[in-house]
């Protein structure tokens, strides 16, 4: 598994606490694993996996947060009298097949994920 310490020191992550990390890491991992069955997954560098599986976990606690009503977007501010809006929070897709989007779009960023078997 992924080390927490690798999530601090080598991807900087901080969204993450060392628990929240047991559970999201796991989960990443886990869907990583999965594309490995699936897809032909291949690391252009040694620490490639890693980052990947930082990456999928940012993203699952993300949708995670989202879907519980404790994090997402900012949509509305308003200090005193003035208010403005930035969009809805329907502007992300947190359904089960945008979240795979996401989480193998996150995988890519690091990796390369083909369909099939390269020659």
């Amino acid at each position: 598994m992924v080390e927490y310490v690798f999530y601090k020191d080598t991807f900087r992550g901080s969204s993450l606490t060392p628990e929240e990390w047991e559970v999201y890491g796991r989960r990443a991992e886990e869907q990583l694993a999965r594309y490995k069955r699936i897809y032909a997954v291949t690391a252009p560098e040694s620490d490639s996996e890693g980052l990947a599986v930082c990456a999928m976990a940012d993203a699952l606690a993300y949708f995670c947060a989202v879907q519980n009503g404790s994090g997402g977007a900012v949509t509305a501010a308003s200090i005193g009298s003035v208010s403005v809006s930035y969009g809805s929070a329907q502007a992300v897709d947190i359904s089960p097949k945008g979240q795979e989007r996401e989480l193998l779009r996150c995988a890519r960023l690091y990796l390369d994920i083909y369909r099939g078997v390269r020659a």
